[in-house]
């Protein structure tokens, strides 16, 4: 594997830096030793991210999440191992020109204060030479993306905590980079204004379609916002990666059991919507005035059945036509076993009895 001591040739990337698309990212054999630690903070840590996949490193504290992302954009040194990023090497580029091509999302933002919303998202297409109408067109196009266009012209202090991480996000998005990295990004925001900004990261995040490593302490922010979840141990080694489908229904080991949480079953409905489960049909139900719409996720579907005391709820379409119904026995069998079938959940319930 590569040293941080070998000689490497530096270059131009061999991905698309243009925004045209993301770049796949490879971790092989990473370790991470720092001198007079009995421990590396990082061990042997090998993972792939496919193209425009959002891979969340989550783990306790010690477990190196962070180590690992700081690795990526070569603010630490590998000890062994290698990074690629759309097939080569980290170790082949020159430091300062890689991070210019990563986008980077911090806990604490890190605008600069003395510099407008405006100047504070120009930062990186200005060092990357482009030309002052480009950089103004792609402001204007960020600030509209994110739905602050009015706040260009003010200064960080100006803003509540909440504009201030989507203008940082903005700024990550500014060099159209193949790749970012967003270290705990929504951590210091008050729980309602962060599931504003994990909903609005997702809408974006389905638009532009990023290669995204994203570190969290939190599991259920990681189930939520990951194409795919690393869970680390600590001492920096790698206990499970896999889909948080995968990752709640078949925990590698007790630790990532205890780690997901006893309530995993529940958190499985989250990320399932009501368009995934075979409705019952509502003709046959008495259904009250009260609908839920198929976009409900299947957890939600459940609260909304809990709060009308039992009660059957008609499902709704787009157009507000009702396409089937649900019934507490059918998302209680959801809730026994994961299946998104009635067939499959009275299967289940059978079993069970």
């Amino acid at each position: 594997m590569s040293k941080t001591s070998s000689a490497h040739s530096e270059g131009p990337p061999s991905y698309p830096t243009d925004g045209s698309q993301a770049a796949p990212l490879a971790l092989v054999e990473v370790t991470k030793s720092y001198p007079g630690q009995p421990e590396p903070a990082l061990s042997k840590l090998s993972l792939e991210v496919d193209a425009g996949e959002v891979c969340i490193l989550v783990g306790p504290s010690g477990s190196g999440k962070t180590t690992a992302m700081r690795l990526i954009n070569r603010m630490i040194a590998l000890s062994s191992g290698d990074i690629l990023i759309g097939g080569r090497s980290v170790l082949q580029r020159d430091p300062t020109e890689l991070r210019r091509e990563i986008g980077y999302v911090i806990q604490q933002v890190g605008l600069f204060p003395h510099l407008t919303v405006n100047e504070n998202i120009a930062t990186v297409p200005r060092l990357l030479g482009w030309s002052r109408e480009r950089v103004a067109d792609r402001v204007r196009e960020l600030l509209e993306l994110i739905g602050l266009e009015e706040i260009g012209k003010r200064y960080p202090a100006q803003l509540s905590g909440g504009q201030r991480q989507r203008v940082g996000v903005a700024r990550a998005l500014a060099g159209d980079p193949p790749l970012m990295l967003m270290d705990e990004p929504f951590g210091a925001i008050d729980p309602i204004n962060r599931a504003r900004l994990q909903d609005e990261f997702l809408r974006l995040q389905e638009r532009l379609r990023k290669t995204v490593v994203f570190v969290t302490h939190d599991i259920d922010e990681a189930i939520k916002m990951g194409d795919r979840i690393a869970i680390l141990r600590e001492g920096g080694t790698l206990a499970q990666y896999d889909t948080p489908a995968d990752l709640l229904m078949h925990p590698a080991d007790e630790f990532v059991a205890r780690f997901v949480g006893a309530d995993r079953a529940l958190k499985r409905l989250g990320l399932a919507t009501l368009k995934e489960v075979e409705l019952l049909d509502a003709a046959t139900l008495q259904v009250g005035d009260r609908r839920i719409p198929v976009t409900c996720t299947v957890r939600d579907a459940l609260s909304h059945v809990l709060a009308s005391g039992g009660a059957p709820l008609a499902v709704t379409d787009g157009e507000d036509r009702v396409t089937g119904a649900v019934t507490l026995e059918l998302l209680g069998g959801l809730l026994k076993n994961g299946a998104l079938s009635a067939a499959d959940a009275s299967d289940a319930e059978k079993a069970l009895t």
